[in-house]
């Protein structure tokens, strides 16, 4: 029987660079998990590509899929839809490959009541004053969406207390080497690995 893999989510206030530290880790050798990418109604930004960063589909079609129940998680966000796909997450947990979601914190909080055995982790800034600066260095939005977006963030920040683990993106090869570790160590929880040492131990009875 193949194993269930292990989901992990990586959740933070926008512009807080959940993305960018994403794309390092998946960018390293020897990941042992799979990256579920997130759908989307609103536009690409300059550089993104529809199937690597995001699945990129109308309003209608996002809103057929939440009446089909097609939607591990999905969250309306600056008047734009995000979600995980269910059936992906799920085929892939039972072929016994790790998901690893990178969404936004409502969106997480679905899956937590969905999933109680995932990974946690949620990315903060160093400070307000820094997030506001990387949103502002984007480019993409302007000062009433970016004010928008920062009160968001201060509510989402007090969300934290509902993850298992919290790492500061202030360097993201820092960021990145703390969710790597986070991972190992979850890997080793008494909780995941218990199931095998109890079938072996059925088979020696």
């Amino acid at each position: 029987m193949v194993k269930r893999g292990m989901l992990i989510v990586l959740s933070g206030p926008s512009g807080v660079g959940k993305g960018t530290v994403r794309k390092a880790i998946f960018d390293q050798k020897k990941n042992d998990f799979q990256y579920s990418i997130s759908m989307t109604t609103r536009k690409p930004r300059p550089g993104e590509v529809d199937g690597v960063d995001y699945f990129f589909v109308s309003t209608e079609e996002f809103e057929k899929r939440i009446q089909n129940g097609g939607m591990l998680e999905y969250a309306k966000y600056v008047d734009n839809y995000y979600g995980t796909p269910l059936d992906y997450v799920e085929d892939t947990l039972n072929s016994g490959k790790d998901v690893f979601l990178e969404i936004e914190v409502n969106g997480a909080m679905q899956v937590r009541a969905k999933c109680p055995d995932g990974v946690f982790v949620f990315l903060t800034p160093p400070d307000l004053i820094e997030l506001k600066q990387r949103l502002i260095s984007r480019g993409t939005d302007d000062m009433d969406v970016i004010n928008k977006r920062i009160a968001k963030a201060v509510g989402e920040i007090k969300m934290m207390q509902n993850y298992d683990y919290a790492v500061v993106n202030d360097v993201v090869a820092n960021a990145v080497e703390k969710i790597k570790d986070v991972i190992r160590s979850e890997r080793l929880r008494v909780t995941r690995v218990m199931p095998d040492y109890i079938g072996m131990l059925g088979e020696n009875n």
